[in-house]
């Protein structure tokens, strides 16, 4: 959309002093420190053209937030400003022209949500024992103790391989591997390689031939034959602990089984309800999405494609990966996966614009010393008053937890409709 803003004389002569200090910094003047030499010696030394055209940029710094603010515009992105004819004593006259929040038209969707709400208040939240049983048995796995043994490798075992994967007798791209762990039976290799080990001793060799599957990652493997060399490494049993008293003691100082289980039940509960409270709200965004009606600007979907990419790369690098030489291995440049993920862009955009357009039909906000409270909780982490000031922009974590309190509320009343 264009604005077009003219401001009197008077609005903006004001300007000039500050216009006057602002070019003075960038100069010796002598006998004034840098910033301090008067309006009159500038003028002298830059013309007053230049001076005007100073406090012109700044009216027009200073006026555009004002006028968004008037107008109840939400501006987005850089504008584009057009500076009109000014001069001393007359009024200011100036265009900008800039993208602005799209407006967000939601059909009729409250029977969506209710339906959705009904559907997740007749879902069970309770932990019966076996789950408590299963998550025991996956602890049990985790500290099984490894036991070399001498005889033919079973399902179960443990093995340590060296293996090599070729086609037409040429060793494929990152095809070979020593001492490559597997616990047989675990299905983590293609079909069949892992039925081939079963029956091999330690030091013992063999050939054999597999198809990837059709489905296989490597698209440029899929389906394709390949002969795989073999070396059997260590071969050990996986000793499991009884899962009883002196386990729950190994685990974590529980003084029997039972306060073991039943630590376990409140933390299984705990996220079987964190769970079930974010699908039910992943299913009532998606609901209203499906119900909205929205014009994506350019801006708005390139800015969340560099939020989306910043938060991958800080993944990857988590995980003490470069994030370059990730995306060559994945053969996919910035611009290709930006590209892949619009419609996740688009998709996170429209939720965000639907909470807040909620939000403001219910009346629904959040008070400032809310907002703060949540904030001095972020704060707690740094050192003092200059890291915090070195290191955050209080006004953008604000605006975030701020964004972030207000759409609790929003998921709120959804959720009792």
């Amino acid at each position: 959309m264009e604005l077009r803003i003219t401001l009197s004389w008077e609005e903006w002569k004001g300007e000039m002093e500050h216009a006057a200090e602002h070019l003075s910094k960038d100069v010796k003047v002598a006998g004034f420190r840098p910033g301090k030499a008067p309006r009159n010696v500038i003028e002298q030394r830059f013309g007053k053209e230049a001076l005007l055209a100073e406090a012109a940029e700044h009216t027009v710094s200073h006026s555009y937030p004002k006028a968004l603010a008037k107008e109840k515009i939400e501006a987005i992105g850089r504008p584009e400003v057009t500076l009109g004819k000014f001069a001393e004593g007359e009024a200011l006259e100036y265009s900008v022209v800039t993208a602005v929040m799209p407006e967000v038209k939601l059909a009729s969707w409250k029977d969506a949500v209710k339906k959705i709400n009904a559907a997740f208040a007749k879902q069970s939240e309770n932990i019966d024992e076996q789950e408590i049983d299963a998550e025991l048995a996956k602890l049990a796995e985790m500290r099984a103790k490894l036991v070399t043994v001498n005889r033919e490798a079973k399902i179960g075992d443990n093995v340590l391989v060296d293996f090599s994967v070729l086609q037409d007798g040429v060793l494929i791209e990152n095809g070979k591997s020593e001492k490559h762990p597997l616990v047989l039976g675990k299905g983590v290799f293609i079909p069949g390689f892992e039925e081939q080990l079963i029956g091999m001793k330690e030091g013992e060799e063999q050939s054999f031939e597999l198809t990837f599957p059709a489905e296989y990652h490597a698209k440029h493997l899929a389906g394709k034959p390949a002969t795989f060399q073999v070396k059997m490494g260590v071969v050990q049993e996986r000793e499991i602990p009884a899962i009883d008293d002196a386990f729950a003691a190994s685990v974590g100082n529980f003084e029997s089984l039972a306060k073991l289980r039943d630590t376990m039940r409140t933390g299984m509960l705990e996220e079987k309800q964190q769970k079930s409270k974010d699908d039910r709200r992943t299913e009532i965004l998606d609901a209203l999405v499906e119900k909205a009606t929205i014009e994506y600007p350019e801006i708005l979907v390139q800015e969340e494609l560099v939020r989306m990419m910043r938060e991958f790369e800080a993944q990857i690098q988590s995980l003490g990966l470069d994030f370059a030489a990730y995306l060559v291995q994945m053969k996919k440049t910035e611009d290709e996966v930006k590209q892949e993920w619009e419609p996740q862009a688009k998709k996170r955009i429209a939720a965000q614009l639907i909470l807040g357009s909620l939000a403001q039909e219910e009346d629904i906000d959040v008070d400032s010393p809310d907002v703060e409270a949540e904030m001095n909780k972020a704060l707690q982490s740094y050192k003092d008053i200059k890291d915090i000031e070195k290191n955050l922009d209080m006004e953008r974590l604000y605006s975030a937890v701020h964004g972030q309190l207000r759409n609790a509320k929003v998921f709120a009343f959804l959720e009792s409709l």
